[in-house]
C-alpha cells in the first residue's frame, strides 16, 4: 500500500506558497472562499482515507461523497470526474515536493551545484512515485492532456532550469522531456512490479543518465 498523503492544509494557510511554479487548482477554478476551501479539504481527506483503507480502487465519486457526508453532486461540481479528484490528491502531494526543491535544504533545494540538484531531484521524484504508484497511474490524464497538467509542467520547468545552468548551449527543453520520461509512473510500474527491478537500480540509473547527459564526472 502506498504511504499516507501529507496532512491537508487548513484554509487559513497560504495555499499559493511557494510561488515560482504554480501547481494549484486548474486555471478554470476561481480562488476558493474559506467555506469552499474547507469543503474541498474535507472531500480530499475523505478520499485519502479511502485510499488508505481500500486502495485506489475504493475511490469512487459515490464513496467519497458518502465518506464526507455530502451529496454526490457536490463531489462532481468540485472535481469534475474521478480523474480530477485523483489529480487533486496528487496536486497536494506535488506542492510538498515543489516546496522541497524550491526552498528546501540542498542538494534537492537551492545551495548545491545544479548537477547535484538534478541528481537529487530525480531520486526524490522516483521514490515519491513509487510510494504513490497506484494513485499516480489512476490519476494520469488522457495522453492529449498529460504533458499540460500543472504538476508535470512544474517538474519539466525545474529540470529545464537546472539544465540551462549546466549546459546552456543545449536544447534544454527537449533534454528535460527526455529526462522526465525516465520518471514516468507507468515506466516505474513496469520496471519495479513487472520486471522486479529494485529501486536502488532505478536510482543508480537516474544518476548515470544525468551524468551522461550533462557530461559530468560520476558522483562519488
Amino acid at each position: 500500500m502506498s504511504s499516507v498523503l501529507p496532512p491537508f492544509p487548513q484554509p487559513q494557510e497560504p495555499f499559493d506558497a511557494p510561488q515560482l511554479l504554480e501547481v494549484g487548482p486548474a486555471p478554470q477554478e476561481p480562488c476558493l472562499r474559506a467555506d469552499a476551501a474547507r469543503n474541498r479539504a474535507r472531500l480530499l481527506e475523505a478520499a485519502a482515507r479511502l485510499i488508505a483503507e481500500h486502495g485506489v480502487a475504493g475511490v469512487t465519486m459515490e464513496a467519497v461523497a458518502a465518506a464526507a457526508e455530502v451529496g454526490k453532486g457536490t463531489v462532481f461540481r468540485r472535481f469534475g470526474d474521478r480523474t480530477g479528484l485523483l489529480m487533486a490528491l496528487l496536486d497536494h502531494s506535488s506542492r510538498q515536493l515543489q516546496a522541497d526543491f524550491l526552498g528546501g535544504p540542498p542538494p534537492l533545494g537551492p545551495g548545491a551545484p545544479p548537477v547535484d540538484r538534478l541528481r537529487a531531484f530525480g531520486v526524490a521524484v522516483l521514490y515519491r512515485s513509487a510510494e504513490q504508484l497506484d494513485l499516480q497511474l489512476a490519476a494520469q490524464p488522457e495522453p492529449t492532456r498529460r504533458y499540460a497538467n500543472p504538476p508535470i509542467r512544474a517538474l519539466r520547468t525545474h529540470i529545464t532550469m537546472l539544465l540551462r545552468q549546466i549546459e546552456p548551449a543545449a536544447d534544454c527543453e527537449l533534454l528535460a522531456q527526455t529526462l522526465l520520461a525516465y520518471l514516468d509512473p507507468a515506466q516505474i510500474h513496469h520496471l519495479t512490479r513487472q520486471c522486479g527491478m529494485p529501486m536502488e537500480r532505478l536510482e543508480a540509473g537516474w544518476v548515470d543518465l544525468v551524468d551522461r547527459v550533462t557530461r559530468t564526472e560520476p558522483a562519488r
